[in-house]
């Protein structure tokens, strides 16, 4: 299981503000734009898939674990990963150990919230070049780095959820890591070096540098959106 960056929402006359998760450019006009780079739009594509079929396995147990009507094919490779981290495994099953449940629980939200901006930005992007506008182009990034541009009210609201839906998983997945580490790493301590830098670091630690990034990059878009309220009542 996403990128500095420039606001949807923050006045301005001036034409595009370059950024890497996200661009936000302002028209002459009063509208607001936000315009999320394709890296963001690929790791959702990427990432919203997995986390649905990691979240099938945990909610649909005991019949997607090994022995279980549902585990092959599609939840096979969690016979494994259940040896790798017990959370997933028969150990934290016949433990009803409730927390690998309940993270689970938090992704169906959490992938909804996700859902929600993808169809805003689907639904009322546009693409930048056809309103007479450079096309924008992030630094470093390239093709990556261009993306859809999502106007007024709407704009708000992508950067609301995609903002607020960041913050969930990243805080999830920090209570996911801390778990362990308060727990004595009781369900992945037995681990080799190997398979615990490249079983459970690595594909876990995606769910810290994607969401950490996005959660950052979405949060100064809203702080460049209320900068020009805060500065206009220090004027008045």
């Amino acid at each position: 299981m996403d990128t500095g960056t420039s606001s949807p929402t923050k006045r301005s006359s001036s034409g595009n503000v370059n950024g890497s998760a996200t661009r936000a450019t302002k028209s002459s006009s009063t509208q607001w734009q936000h315009i999320p780079s394709r890296m963001t739009l690929i790791w959702l594509a990427v990432s919203l898939p997995l986390v649905a079929w990691d979240t099938g396995y945990v909610l649909m147990r005991p019949h997607t674990m090994p022995g279980g009507y549902l585990h092959k094919p599609i939840y096979s490779l969690y016979g494994t990963y259940g040896k790798v981290d017990y959370i997933y495994g028969q150990k934290a099953w016949k433990a009803h150990n409730g927390f690998t449940a309940a993270q689970g629980t938090l992704n169906v939200v959490e992938s909804l919230g996700y859902l929600v901006y993808l169809w805003i930005v689907s639904k009322f992007g546009k693409n930048v070049a056809e309103k007479g506008k450079e096309v924008p182009k992030t630094v470093g990034l390239g093709w990556l780095g261009e993306g859809r541009a999502v106007s007024g009210r709407w704009a708000a609201w992508a950067v609301l959820i995609a903002f607020g839906t960041s913050l969930m998983t990243l805080s999830k997945t920090v209570l996911y890591w801390l778990n362990e580490s308060y727990s004595g790493f009781e369900n992945i301590g037995h681990n080799t070096t190997p398979d615990l830098i490249f079983m459970w670091i690595i594909p876990n630690g995606l769910w810290l540098i994607f969401p950490a990034y996005m959660t950052y990059v979405y949060g100064l878009e809203i702080l460049d959106g209320l900068e020009p309220a805060a500065e206009s009542k220090k004027r008045r």
